[in-house]
């Protein structure tokens, strides 16, 4: 019994877990938009603040809850830096980022259902240049920092790391944080608040995976198993 409980989930689980957590966060990201843009008025930092806020809160539960079974990664910029750390086979890698793409677009599309909006749509929205580039970039970068960091020494506060930066980089950020190449494809899909039109998807792709090899080299070495997690304690 203790080897059942102790033995990885088999591939089918920790595939069905990528794409339900992918579900919710997609459906969380674009449905508190349409909320929060229909709450607000036409005062764009309110409906940005809850959008904010519904994000970081969904990260926090699906991350909490799905980690022990597939790594939470809901996210192919993760995935690509745990397959460079030699952590997730090819194969399983690119089942996870075919899991994470299938199981958020139904999220979008949940969440145009859930607010009775064409559930086939492309967004309109522009969101290009350096400025938002580089924001894509640093944001990427910062939210596998926050991961490799966090699973090293704090391995229980991933969840609250990660929903905390992502709710900082919504308001830190050019671009709000996309950090996702998976979320930002399936936005191109949604002619709504969080949109970013599909012309524009290309240049936040390639800023994402930079951002996140720039990660993995710099994580890979700065929390090196070399670095005691004794060394880390926080001093007053």
């Amino acid at each position: 019994m203790a080897d059942e409980m102790t033995a990885e989930p088999d591939l089918a689980r920790r595939l069905a877990a990528e794409a339900v957590g992918s579900f919710f966060l997609f459906c969380v990201v674009i449905g508190s938009g349409i909320m929060g843009e229909t709450l607000s008025g036409g005062n764009v930092a309110i409906a940005l603040l809850g959008n904010t806020l519904a994000t970081g809160a969904i990260l926090f539960v699906i991350i909490l809850i799905f980690a022990p079974l597939s790594g939470a990664h809901f996210n192919p910029a993760v995935t690509l830096v745990f397959l460079v750390r030699r952590e997730l086979s090819v194969r399983d890698a690119i089942l996870y980022v075919l899991a994470q793409l299938v199981g958020g677009i139904i999220g979008v599309w949940a969440a145009h259902l859930m607010f009775d909006l064409d559930i086939l749509q492309f967004s309109t929205k522009a969101r290009t240049g350096t400025g938002q580039w580089a924001g894509e970039a640093i944001a990427t970068f910062g939210l596998l920092m926050t991961i490799l960091g966090a699973v090293r020494y704090r391995p229980t506060w991933v969840a609250p790391a990660v929903g905390l930066y992502i709710s900082a980089g919504y308001w830190f950020t050019s671009s709000t944080s996309f950090a996702n190449p998976a979320i930002t494809i399936a936005r191109g899909l949604s002619d709504t608040f969080a949109g970013i039109a599909p012309a524009d998807i290309g240049p936040f792709l390639i800023a994402q995976i930079f951002g996140a090899l720039i990660a993995a080299g710099l994580g890979g070495w700065l929390f090196s198993q070399q670095t005691s997690p004794d060394s880390a304690k926080i001093r007053a």
